[in-house]
């Protein structure tokens, strides 16, 4: 196939470089093109080349990336998807497919029109395959902890087996269908993973405030939050039990998801995880020491474009979310009308449940 990756960051490269080996035509379409060589590798955390492949095409030109494409992979933040879908909809051929990674955060409301007029097929992750952090810009990706099985949700559903199977056959890795794109919408991972994490850490943040140090996000990781993710995670819980039209079987708990039974067993849980290990708080240098990096997707895609949505669907069946609502509000107020954009339902005329459920029950 004529594949386009849109986004040339951590999971973007990876994917290029997963679809390359395959034997598909890859175009990796970047705002940098000139940062990324031809040829590229995913190397394991020994630093061992595992995959090597060749890029067709790194263009920041729209027609050369959308016009012959026939399967599309965003893996730019959620917030970007908007105006990405405003560029790639009037080039694209009818009947390609779009894959969203992972398929959290609202992107798939972008092409309703396009879905509805059998113009395209959205399917989204789960999860991702792995943990990717690129080592060397233009040409090196670190890959650890692939998983032994993968998630898909498909829009419309009928198709969720024919997407399933291009990732198992990109990827090598068992790739079940789920019963409903929702089951990916309501994933439990970094829309609250990432943004109790922050609230705890920065709790006592106010403008002016200097930090000493920048701590590890995961190995660091404390009872404190882990208290606050397993609350926002029954809450998950609960709206999944009260949207009775779907069945959300595989929107698994965090603590079946880890197999851990409490708050002390989730923190030991997150520290040693493998793929986790020495990454920082998402922080910059200031004079005499360091601040949150409000620019960073932990920030900007997690909590506006995260869990704001969840916020949102507990709403449209009546379900409080009282941990959920006070940590976006603490990030609100530390924000404050620095918010560029955030997601909203209603911006797609999904205003009420049947609304809601009409969508996501496509067939």
């Amino acid at each position: 196939m004529n594949i386009t990756i849109i986004g040339g960051g951590n999971v973007g490269t990876q994917f290029a470089v997963h679809c390359a080996t395959k034997g598909h035509d890859v175009t990796i379409f970047t705002s940098k093109p000139q940062l990324f060589s031809e040829k590229i590798e995913i190397v394991n955390e020994n630093k061992e080349t595992i995959l090597s492949g060749k890029i067709q095409c790194i263009t920041d030109n729209p027609i050369k990336a959308f016009s012959n494409t026939e399967l599309i992979f965003i893996t730019v933040p959620s917030f970007c998807i908007e105006d990405i879908s405003k560029i790639m909809l009037p080039i694209i051929k009818k009947n390609i497919k779009v894959c969203i990674v992972p398929g959290t955060g609202g992107g798939e409301c972008n092409f309703i029109s396009e879905i509805k007029n059998k113009k395209i097929v959205v399917f989204g992750l789960q999860r991702v395959p792995s943990v990717a952090r690129l080592t060397q810009q233009d040409k090196q990706v670190c890959a650890v902890g692939y998983r032994k099985e993968l998630y898909v949700g498909a829009l419309p559903h009928k198709y969720s087996v024919e997407c399933s199977n291009i990732i198992e056959n990109i990827f090598d890795i068992k790739c079940n269908p789920l019963p409903n794109y929702l089951n990916v919408t309501m994933t439990p991972s970094n829309p609250i993973l990432h943004t109790t994490r922050l609230k705890t850490l920065f709790k006592d943040y106010k403008e002016g405030k200097i930090y000493s140090e920048i701590p590890l996000f995961y190995e660091d990781w404390n009872n404190e939050t882990s208290d606050l993710l397993l609350k926002c995670d029954e809450e998950v819980q609960n709206i999944c039990r009260e949207l009775k039209s779907f069945n959300l079987k595989y929107v698994k708990s965090l603590k079946q998801h880890y197999a851990v039974n409490n708050s002390q067993e989730l923190t030991d849980k997150i520290r040693s995880i493998k793929g986790f290990k020495g990454l920082q708080t998402p922080m910059i240098k200031v004079e005499n020491g360091f601040i949150p990096n409000f620019n960073s997707r932990y920030f900007t895609a997690d909590f506006s474009y995260g869990l704001n949505i969840f916020v949102q669907i507990a709403k449209f069946v009546n379900i409080e979310t009282p941990n959920m609502i006070e940590t976006l509000k603490w990030y609100y107020s530390i924000k404050k009308d620095n918010i560029i954009k955030e997601f909203n339902f209603s911006d797609y005329d999904i205003t009420n449940k049947l609304k809601f459920e009409k969508f996501y029950l496509m067939n």
